[in-house]
């Protein structure tokens, strides 16, 4: 009998530690507002929230892994990360090698376009002596190599180091989210345009192991709820009140 209680205890304390555990969850902190450091280094932004909000659903701590975005999926299947919530578009590419939640966001592929460039759509981009910045690994990028067969493409580690191009006047373009494109609009307006609507709708969504069947149910329970208390409207008026007035006044489908 005191074996059995014995076995019984440890196979109690196991299952306590295992679900203390921390949630490490791997993103790219340098997307603002979604992801990003306050002043002081700490992280913060939508996915931050996102993740703390997790958490909490869960009943474990949260461990930002902060993880340049090409370096996330990697991170994810060596067992890294237990997650990734950094603004990722969930593709038919992206699904051979991961597991999505329920999308938890719309957006899609705009263009932040140089004042000096004729390009006025996604229509004119391919045509000889055009230059298009991406960001590597995105899916601006992916459809880039896809759909571009006579414009150069740019292909930059850095969202800065393309909307320089762009700015600078050496890309027609640069392929990214409306949001973002809108933001680098606003604090470029003398050399820069925004075409806003997007040209491909795409969602993001939360990447897990497909082995993880149980945290996806979590994570998908999460989202639900989240969404039905109201949880991402709060986020939306506290890190993008600005850009969700413009999109409504625009009637430009806004992310939440």
């Amino acid at each position: 009998m005191r074996g059995c209680i014995a076995a019984f205890i440890l196979v109690s304390l196991a299952t306590h530690a295992a679900a203390a555990e921390p949630l490490r969850v791997g993103m790219e902190l340098s997307y603002p507002p979604f992801e990003m450091t306050d002043p002081t280094g700490r992280p913060t932004g939508v996915s931050v929230r996102l993740a703390e909000g997790l958490g909490t659903h869960l009943g474990r701590d949260v461990v930002i892994e902060n993880i340049a975005f090409d370096g996330l999926i990697p991170a994810l299947k060596t067992r890294k990360i237990d997650c990734i919530i950094s603004s990722m578009t969930a593709t038919p590419e992206r699904s051979r090698s991961v597991a999505f939640s329920a999308p938890y966001v719309k957006t899609g592929l705009a263009l932040l376009l140089s004042k000096a460039s004729p390009v006025r759509s996604a229509a004119d981009l391919d045509q000889r002596g055009r230059v298009v910045a991406v960001k590597k690994g995105t899916t601006g990028h992916q459809h880039a190599a896809t759909a571009l067969k006579q414009a150069r493409v740019l292909v930059l580690d850095k969202e800065s180091a393309a909307v320089l191009e762009v700015t600078q006047g050496k890309a027609d373009a640069f392929i990214y989210d409306s949001l973002s494109v809108y933001r680098h609009h606003v604090r470029h307006p003398d050399t820069t345009r925004a075409a806003l609507v997007p040209f491909r709708e795409e969602t993001w969504a939360v990447a897990l192991r497909p082995e993880d069947a149980d945290l996806k149910r979590d994570v998908d329970a999460f989202l639900d709820a989240f969404r039905a208390g109201g949880g991402f409207e709060r986020l939306g008026d506290e890190f993008l009140p600005e850009e969700k007035a413009y999109f409504k006044r625009e009637n430009i489908p806004f992310y939440f």
